[in-house]
């Protein structure tokens, strides 16, 4: 079995599908009994095997649905992905503070990971909008919450799913914007996309660096909700339905699928950096890296984001998600050079005071 990564593979000594929280605890007391390993898996779209196992894989995509959707929350089950979500939500002019830019991967993954996203430089993570949590701790289902079994809460959002299932998730909800307005910004350094993704009121807020005949170009993009002003440097403006725009990947997912590039390897490196000091990681780290180090579809991206309690995330105070994420593609570096550079990455990284995100692909 392989995940998104295509770089760890591992054969499951047994692979269950459950359909509700009680087979996931039998399950799971089965692979106590049996001393086996037990890891939840909802697309697989993890980078180096952290949803893959020798044990017991539990597959939760039966653990799907939304109900109880109010102005205020929704109840979504582990294995519900990101557009199911938005498919119960929206037709109720409702939907999550904070969405992962791609909809195929679950509640329950993402929780797990913490779960960054475009809002996130105002909304922190989606593990901070979680209201309550049902989880298979021991193998039984529990209840958890900021104020119910707080210490089960903050181990499993941001777990990776080694502290406990999430079976279902009480998730916040915010009233829809109908359209939004995307505005291109240059700019001429990674500094200064840093301090404009500080400055600009935005709703949503990304940076990117892309290789040019002259290095690295920096962009942001900085998307409105609502009426507020273009900001000052925009060189181009997109006007969207909202659901268009939280879909915005779905075209681009197609394309590397047709072109082979989405089932080839991605050692991604992903590493929150203190602010203070990110932009000098990130532009000394692409100062060493050549088109051939990131793959054809490969892509850099830059987050200023808050990160509220959750505690596994460990990010730095003021953190930035420093993300490189390769393809191994034809004719790019091999994967295993691509991975001694992640590890390098991380080093830096550590030297400058911040960490790794998990998800990411870089060898102990």
């Amino acid at each position: 079995m392989r995940d998104f990564g295509g770089i760890v593979e591992r054969a499951p000594a047994r692979v269950v599908r459950p359909g509700g929280a009680d087979e996931v605890a039998e399950a799971l007391r089965e692979a106590r009994a049996r001393r086996l390993d037990a890891v939840p898996r909802g697309c697989g779209h993890s980078t180096f095997g952290q949803s893959l196992t020798s044990g017991l894989c539990l597959d939760m995509r039966g653990l799907a649905g939304v109900e109880d959707v109010t102005p205020g929350h929704a109840v979504a089950g582990a294995g519900t992905t990101w557009r199911e979500v938005l498919a119960a939500t929206l037709p109720h002019g409702l939907v999550p503070p904070v969405l992962t830019d791609f909809l195929d991967v679950t509640v329950g993954g993402t929780i797990s990971a913490g779960g960054v996203g475009g809002t996130s430089h105002l909304h922190g993570t989606q593990a901070d909008h979680v209201l309550a949590l049902d989880v298979v701790d021991g193998g039984r289902v529990v209840a958890c919450s900021r104020d119910v079994r707080p210490e089960l809460f903050d181990a499993v959002r941001g777990g990776l799913g080694r502290n406990g299932v999430i079976t279902s998730a009480t998730l916040r909800l915010v009233p829809a914007p109908e359209r939004v307005l995307t505005c291109t910004i240059p700019c001429r350094d990674a500094a200064g996309l840093l301090r404009l993704q500080g400055e600009i009121a935005a709703d949503d807020i990304s940076g990117q660096a892309k290789p040019s005949p002259d290095g690295w170009r920096y962009e942001i993009k900085a998307t409105l909700y609502g009426d507020g002003p273009v900001p000052p440097g925009t060189t181009e403006t997109e006007e969207l339905p909202f659901l268009a725009f939280a879909d915005r990947m779905r075209p681009d997912v197609e394309e590397l699928v047709a072109l082979g590039e989405w089932a080839r390897p991605h050692p991604w490196a992903m590493v929150f950096l203190p602010r203070d000091r990110a932009a000098g990681v990130i532009e000394t780290t692409l100062k060493e890296m050549a088109p051939r180090d990131l793959g054809l579809s490969g892509v850099v991206l830059v987050k200023a984001l808050r990160v509220g309690h959750v505690p596994l995330l460990a990010a730095p105070p003021e953190p930035v998600l420093f993300s490189v994420l390769k393809t191994a593609s034809p004719g790019s570096a091999p994967v295993a050079e691509m991975l001694a550079a992640n590890r390098a990455l991380l080093d830096r990284a550590r030297a400058a005071g911040g960490t790794a995100y998990r998800v990411g692909a870089i060898p102990d």
